[in-house]
This record gives structure tokens, C-alpha cells and sequence, in this order.
């Protein structure tokens, strides 16, 4: 059923501002529920971890509901589910546990279609440990990732594949399930990024055949809080650094310091409001959530159509990317303006709206845009409206000529 997107928008208190939020790439708003579970949470009162007192087991249990809620999300073991800051610095967290075992003669494979967290922390932990670093390569002209170019890109001695489930510029969904199915042919893990993918639609980590699936929750409608979901038997065998009385069991072992509790507890409550995003769904919080996230897939699906195609229909822009499937992101440039100016003549028409490289640093440059700015991002996500596509494609069509 389609969602009800006036419901759903009267959900978030930042949207009556009248300002057209397309800037949710970089980050989505909170809807109410979220605000009220972070304040219930800190009204209530939180202690620290493992306490003989009731603020402490309240604490306790927001983490259990917390790892519940994520696995339900991406269809993974809530066992393994780590919490983090964002999802950059687990990303390096995991390089960190991950290349300790790696020497000279061992292989690394990143794409350049990734966001830069899923591509430095791999580079990096390659350059310290000796090891080679080979590159997927996108299809500038379509901002596909082919999948047959990992036939020799692999061997015995890769250790990671490291690919994206969406770019979060060209909205280029690859093929992950095919490549990881390469990647555990030859022996490799899988490190895919869901930051910008999870938004979009049902996730089934499994599927997609991701050993680690990183994403963001303030990408989808939570707080600032990262997360990375593993088999917790895969993390058994990763020692990564920590204090020596912090705990030692899975997941706990990869969390540094306390967590912020009242912000996991806004976790459970966006992952709630995922999956009542279609009123009709029914069955498990997972089951919604695959039914509510459909339907929001379908809906942006829709709107991207329009925003799309009346860009397209403009001499005056030029679009980047073509690929097959797709998230509803829009990157694009303006003639005679660089993308800041267009981002700045939007905002001043009530449109939000992000320009640059948005951290896609090797897709960027590999287009041959970086160097001038790169260019203007607008995203679609479950509660954006036809009046928001309307503004974006009148404030652009202002700008032809000028």
C-alpha cells in the first residue's frame, strides 16, 4: 500500500519550517517518536553499564532493544550487531582488527564508487600492513560498477572486498550479491556500506552476502549513531585494541567507551518508525519493516521519475549517471554556475539541497569533476512530497540563461 506521505511528514517537527528537505543524503530529520525516546530516556534516568541499580539495567536493556532493532533493519544477528559514534570511525575500527593479519603479498579490493569511508581506512590499514590494494573501476559513463571486471581483480590472496550497497552521489546500485559471491569464492570477506542504501528499501544483509554491513542511523530518520552487523562468530576471531578491563565479548569488545544510551534508545524508536511507514503492514518488527520499507522504495521511486526527468528535459543541466538501479539521488551541474552558486540560489528559494564531493572523492574525480567543485546533490526520501520536487525544478530552471 502507498504510504501516506501527509501522515508521515506530520511525524517531523523540522519539515513545518517550509524549507524542501532534498539534502537527506547527507542526513534525514527526526520524526517525533525519536525526540520523545531520546527525552523519555534521559527523563527516566541512565546509568553506566553492568550497575546493581535500576537506571543501570535501564541502560542495559536500551542496548539490548537497540542491537534488536538493527538486526531487524538489515536482516542480520542482533549478536553482532556494534554500535559506534558513526560508521567512518568503526569502519577504521574493523581495518584496524581486521589487517592484523594481514603481509606483503596479501590483496585489498575497493571501488571507486565508494564514499571515502569505505575506502581510505581499507588503503590505509593496506599500507601499513604491506599489502596490495587493487581498484574496482566505474563506468563514468553510466556510473555503473561492473561486476566482470572482479574476475581479475581477485586471487587466492585477497583478503577483503570492500563495495558499496548505493553511491551516495550517483545513487548506483551495484550488483553486491554477484560480487561477493566472487569475493567468497577466492577466500575474501565482504565489507559492504549500507549508509546510503538503507534508506531506500528492505535490506537483507544475507542476501547481499555482506560479512560486515556498515550504516548510519541518521541516515534514516535516527540519532548520530553508527553501526557495523557481523556473524558474531566471524567476530570472535578479531582482537581489536581496547582497555584492559573493557569487555571482551562480542559485540562489546569493538565498542570503545560508554555508549550514548539515550541516543540508542532513538535507534529503536526510527526503526519502530520505519517499519509503521505503511499503516497496512503486518507480522514481525521485521516483516513491517521489509512491507513499510517497500513502500517507501515505490514512493521515492515515483517522485524520482519527475525530478529526474525535468532535470533531464533542461539544456542547461547536465546529469551524472545512468545507472540501472538506483536510489531516487540526482547529481548534477548547472551551466554557467558552479555548484555552489546553484546550492545558494536554491536555498534562497526555500530548496535544501548539497554541492561537492559529498566524500564520493574517487568517483568524483574519476568523472573529471572535483577539481571545479564536483556538483549539486538532491535526494528523495520517504517523506518528501511532488511540492518539494516542484520547488528544486523551478529554482533550476530559473538559473538557464543567467
Amino acid at each position: 500500500m502507498p504510504i501516506d506521505v501527509g501522515a508521515v511528514r506530520a511525524s517531523y517537527p523540522a519539515l513545518s519550517d517550509g524549507y524542501a528537505y532534498l539534502d537527506g543524503a547527507a542526513g534525514t530529520q527526526v520524526p517525533e517518536p525519536v525526540i520523545q525516546a531520546i527525552s523519555d530516556a534521559y527523563r527516566a534516568g541512565l546509568g553506566n553499564s553492568g550497575g546493581a541499580f535500576p537506571a543501570s539495567r535501564r541502560s542495559d536493556a536500551i542496548v539490548d532493544e537497540f542491537r534488536a532493532a538493527v538486526a531487524d533493519l538489515v536482516g542480520g544477528d542482533a549478536a553482532g550487531v556494534i554500535a559506534g559514534p558513526n560508521m567512518t570511525t568503526l569502519t577504521y575500527r574493523l581495518a584496524g582488527a581486521l589487517s592484523a593479519t594481514w603481509g606483503p603479498g596479501d590483496e585489498v579490493v575497493v571501488s571507486r564508487l565508494d564514499h571515502d569511508a569505505n575506502v581510505r581506512p581499507w588503503v590505509q590499514a593496506a599500507a601499513r600492513a604491506g599489502a596490495t590494494v587493487r581498484w574496482a573501476e566505474v563506468d563514468t559513463a553510466t556510473g555503473e560498477l561492473p561486476v566482470e571486471q572482479y574476475d581479475g581483480l581477485l586471487s587466492e590472496r585477497t583478503r577483503l572486498v570492500a563495495v558499496t550497497a548505493a553511491s551516495n552521489v550517483l545513487g548506483t546500485r551495484p550488483d553486491v550479491a554477484a560480487i561477493a559471491a566472487k569475493a567468497h569464492d577466492a577466500g575474501a570477506l565482504t565489507y559492504v556500506d549500507g549508509v546510503h542504501a538503507t534508506a531506500h528499501g528492505p535490506v537483507d544483509m544475507r542476501a547481499l552476502g555482506a560479512d560486515f554491513y556498515a550504516t548510519s542511523a541518521y541516515k534514516w530518520s535516527g540519532p548520530h549513531v553508527g553501526v557495523v552487523v557481523a556473524d558474531p562468530a566471524l567476530l570472535e576471531t578479531l582482537r581489536p585494541d581496547k582497555l584492559a578491563p573493557a569487555p571482551d565479548e562480542v559485540p562489546a569488545r569493538f565498542e570503545t567507551g560508554t555508549p550514548a544510551f539515550a541516543d540508542l534508545a532513538g535507534v529503536v524508536a526510527a526503526v519502530e518508525h520505519l517499519a509503521g511507514l505503511d499503516r497496512t503492514a503486518t507480522g514481525t518488527r521485521r516483516q513491517r519493516l521489509l512491507t513499510s520499507m517497500a513502500a517507501a522504495e515505490a514512493h521515492e521511486s515515483q517522485l524520482f521519475e519527475v525530478m529526474l526527468g525535468g532535470l533531464e528535459s533542461m539544456p542547461h543541466v547536465t546529469t551524472y549517471g545512468k545507472p540501472t538501479r538506483r536510489t531516487a539521488t540526482a547529481y548534477f551541474t548547472v551551466a554557467g554556475h558552479t555548484p555552489r552558486q546553484v546550492a545558494e540560489h536554491l536555498a534562497g528559494r526555500g530548496v535544501n539541497v548539497w554541492n561537492g564531493h559529498n566524500y564520493a572523492w574517487e568517483v568524483t574525480g574519476a568523472l573529471g569533476i572535483r577539481d571545479r567543485g564536483s556538483a549539486v546533490r538532491a535526494g528523495l526520501v520517504h517523506y518528501n512530497d511532488r511540492s518539494d520536487v516542484d520547488r528544486l525544478l523551478a529554482g533550476v530552471a530559473e538559473l538557464e540563461g543567467r
